[in-house]
Parts: structure tokens; sequence; C-alpha cells
């Protein structure tokens, strides 16, 4: 039964494909969106954004950062390349040996610290509250929306191994209910968990690797079949996305994802963040530092907006700063009664 599921989603994904010219396993231009028109930035998703989400667990939007931008970001990172992380030994491999996902080699690199680099870290800390993103955040976390993890680099040098699949609302892998990780549609609201959040600083065009997903993977009920979640079976239906610099892959962590083997020649680099709904919490970085909340230098030169976003896990109602469509930040607050109350009590 599963397997005639994912056929007929395969059959549907291609349909919708058919009219554009993209290599097997890729989707080209099939989930672009929104755009800027005289600057002025659309407030909320579009009803074929929303379906599409719907439909697939994630959508690329694209051209977010513009050159210049994703110029900036990569300087940022070769002045802190020495910093990166691989990730060699064994039990840091992301990938099975011998599997497809797992490469020739070498292991993948991680390099932390982009929103602590001062002044480099500008357009790093522009996503957090970027008017391209904010109405994805908004239509797919709610409003009071807030940074869950830390935000990393992932670099991938040629031969470098991809990560196993994994997540899903139905963990993929057990097959057991994953609800910090779970995507729902109710009442004509879209909601995710946890949502990744992928800003591609290289093109990753077809056939290079990296970023992969199981679109609809997000409603999927079971584990996956054997040999799946290391690409050795039912390969046809994991796809990368085909995106260039300056795109963001927006996904669910409810949907199946990983990354395949990099085979191009140029490296790969992509920055990974990931956002939660206001009362929702998966990481604990926000608390884990030594005088509370996120490492001090990350709030250096935010604006009201970022910062917002950096608030740690409670209900709108109880003072929290939403983002407004403008950019600008409101508090939502109860009555100075009931908190006179509260006090007293």
């Amino acid at each position: 039964a599963l397997l005639m599921l994912l056929i007929a989603h395969s059959s549907l994904v291609r349909a919708f494909t058919s009219r554009f010219p993209a290599a097997s396993n890729t989707f080209s231009h099939t989930i672009t969106s929104m755009s800027a028109v005289n600057g002025d930035y659309r407030t909320e998703m579009t009803d074929a954004e929303r379906y599409l989400f719907d439909l697939n667990g994630f959508i690329v939007v694209r051209g977010v950062l513009t050159p210049e931008e994703v110029q900036q970001a990569n300087a940022a990172i070769d002045n802190h390349k020495h910093e990166m992380v691989e990730r060699s030994d064994a039990p840091l491999r992301n990938a099975a040996t011998g599997t497809a996902f797992a490469g020739t080699g070498p292991g993948r690199k991680d390099l932390g610290g982009v929103l602590e680099w001062g002044p480099e870290s500008k357009v790093f800390k522009s996503i957090l509250a970027h008017p391209r993103l904010v109405p994805f955040f908004h239509g797919l976390l709610g409003k009071g929306y807030r940074m869950d993890h830390l935000p990393f680099v992932i670099a991938s040098d040629k031969g470098a191994e991809g990560f196993q699949l994994h997540g899903g609302t139905v963990d993929c892998s057990s097959g057991e209910y994953n609800p910090s990780l779970a995507y729902s549609c109710l009442h004509d609201t879209l909601r995710c968990a946890l949502l990744g959040c992928n800003v591609m600083l290289s093109d990753h065009n077809a056939g290079d690797g990296g970023f992969c997903i199981v679109p609809g993977s997000h409603k999927s009920n079971f584990k996956m079949p054997k040999g799946m979640v290391d690409g050795e079976q039912y390969a046809e239906f994991i796809i990368q996305p085909e995106t260039k610099a300056g795109d963001v892959v927006l996904f669910s962590e409810g949907t199946v994802h990983g990354a395949k083997a990099w085979t191009s020649d140029a490296e790969r680099r992509a920055c990974l963040y990931r956002f939660s709904p206001a009362t929702n919490v998966y990481g604990r970085s926000y608390f884990g530092h030594e005088s509370g909340g996120w490492p001090d230098k990350m709030y250096d030169d935010l604006t009201d907006a970022q910062r917002a976003v950096l608030e740690p896990p409670y209900a709108n109602r109880l003072d929290r700063p939403n983002i407004h469509v403008d950019g600008s930040v409101k508090v939502t607050t109860r009555s100075e009664r009931k908190k006179q109350h509260d006090r007293e009590v």
C-alpha cells in the first residue's frame, strides 16, 4: 500500500513538473515563490504557496539574498574557514559506509558562530526577519515565531558524504509519531513544529547532490521501506531541489529529508537555520549560555524584529514581541489590571 502511495505521488509530481526541462529527481522551477514589485513585499503566503507546501512539505523561495549578499556571506565564511570542523570520525558520520549517500571519503564540514562575527554576521542575521521570509514564517509557524537552533554553515568538498534520510511526522526509521517535528493542517492553518531554513550559498545544480527530500512524506503514516533511508531503494522518490546561491529552501522537519553525496568540483555551501512556533521548543541553546539567553555577541546590531526572533518560548499573550508586516514590532499583552493581579498573587 505504501509503495502504491509513493508511486501515485511520484506520478503527480511528474505531471506537475513535465512542463519544465529539469533533470531526473530534481525540482528546478516547480516551487518558486514571491517576488518584490517596486520594492514592496507581500505580507502573507499566497493560496498557491500554501497548497504547494501542504502538498510537498517544502518550498523554494528564489533569490532571497542578492548576489552581493551571497558574496558577503561567503567572504565571511572564508575568513572563518579555519574554524570548520570535519565530521571525519566514524561516530560523526551521517551516512552508512558503502551506501548511496556515503560519497567517496571526505566528511561534511560544519562551521558555527555565524551570528557572532560582528559586522560579518549582517547577512546571516538578516534571515531572522527577512521581508521575503516573514510571510512564510508567519504562515507556517504563526506570529511570535522564534529561532530554535543555533544556525551553522554546511560545507562539502567533492566526494563528501551526504546524510541518511531522517525526520518525519511519523519517524521514517521507527514508525513512531514524532510530535517535536510534526506537520499539521487544521482549520485552514498550516503549522510546523519545527521548520528548517536552508540558505543556499552555492549553486546546487541537477546531480550535484546536497540537500534532498521526499515530497509528501510529512503526511506519511508509516516508516520507510527497508533500504530507503540510505538511498538504496526507491531512490526515484528522493528529490534533490535544484537551487542557486541566494535561494532558500523552507521545509518541515516533519518531511523526511537528508543529503546526497556531493559530486561537484565546486565546494558546497549552505547555512541551516531552524525556527519554531512561539510556544514550541526542540533545542536548548536559548537558555544554555552562562549568562542566560543566546551567546552575547548574537545580540549586537540587531533590529527590533531580529531581536524578537531570539525570544525564548512562551505564549504571545504574555508580552511577546510580534513582527508586523512593515518590519516594526508590537508587544502583545494582557490588560494591566490582570498583570497587576498576577503580581499580587
